[in-house]
């Protein structure tokens, strides 16, 4: 016949005189606290949230174009004008940081990361090899108006990889592609003037479309604006430039 052995258990966090003793004498570790359930909060009903500003920043975008047929924004003409100010906001800030580096790209994926660029995006493809001096000073102005101008694509693509023999003479090559179609090509580095800075390649570039996009001229990207915003930078940076050579010359 088999033995059975019962083991009694206290309610939890019970303790007996024994226990208590033990504990005192240092014997038992601190008696666990007893458990409690924490207090009930019943779940926020969404209909109950007041509808304000501070509601519709809360909404991803996703949430927001679901929004467009709430009947209690129909009601609310404030509302639904922030809201699709708020929309249009995230989206433009979604365009914005799309960029902002020259990526490199193989021959593979020219159609796709060029021809196939969303007709709004103005695509800057270098035609370059490693070990070219010309191709790195045209570079590294790019990746600095690339990190200016995050609204527009650059990239680059080693010229053989992309057009089969393409003479080393003609290097560093600029294309500049819109819809689908080349728009302007610059070839060598005499077409951005005797001295390659950021801002003169920026002024070529710009010379007959609005090339270059900070993402920040709103609705009106024209030629005109996008050039005036160029000239505005080379200015600041030509002030700057100066202000440092005062400060140096003032300090011997």
């Amino acid at each position: 016949m088999a033995d059975y052995h019962f083991v009694y258990k206290d309610v939890e966090g019970a303790s007996t005189q024994w226990d208590d003793i033990q504990r005192k004498l240092g014997n038992l570790p601190p008696k666990p606290p007893a458990f409690k359930p924490p207090a009930f909060e019943p779940a926020v009903d969404p209909d109950s949230v007041p509808k304000d500003k501070s509601w519709v920043d809360e909404k991803t975008e996703e949430e927001l174009e679901e929004l467009e047929d709430d009947p209690d924004l129909d009601d609310d003409r404030f509302l639904e004008e922030y809201r699709k100010k708020r929309l249009a906001e995230m989206r433009e800030a979604t365009k914005i940081s799309r960029f902002g580096s020259v990526m490199p790209i193989s021959g593979s994926d020219f159609v796709r990361e060029v021809s196939q660029a969303p007709p709004d995006v103005w695509v800057v493809v270098i035609l370059y090899k490693d070990g070219f001096a010309e191709c790195g000073l045209l570079m590294q102005c790019l990746e600095e108006l690339a990190r200016k101008y995050p609204a527009t694509k650059f990239v680059k693509i080693i010229s053989t990889d992309c057009i089969p023999n393409y003479p080393d003479r003609n290097l560093p090559t600029v294309l500049v592609y819109n819809n689908g179609a080349v728009k302007a090509n610059y070839v060598g580095l005499r077409s951005f003037g005797r001295r390659c800075t950021p801002e003169g390649v920026a002024l070529v570039l710009c010379q007959s479309d609005p090339v270059l996009n900070d993402g920040q001229s709103g609705s009106d990207p024209s030629r005109k604006t996008v050039l005036e915003g160029v000239r505005k930078r080379l200015i600041e940076k030509v002030v700057a430039e100066h202000e440092d050579d005062d400060d140096g010359s003032s300090s011997d």
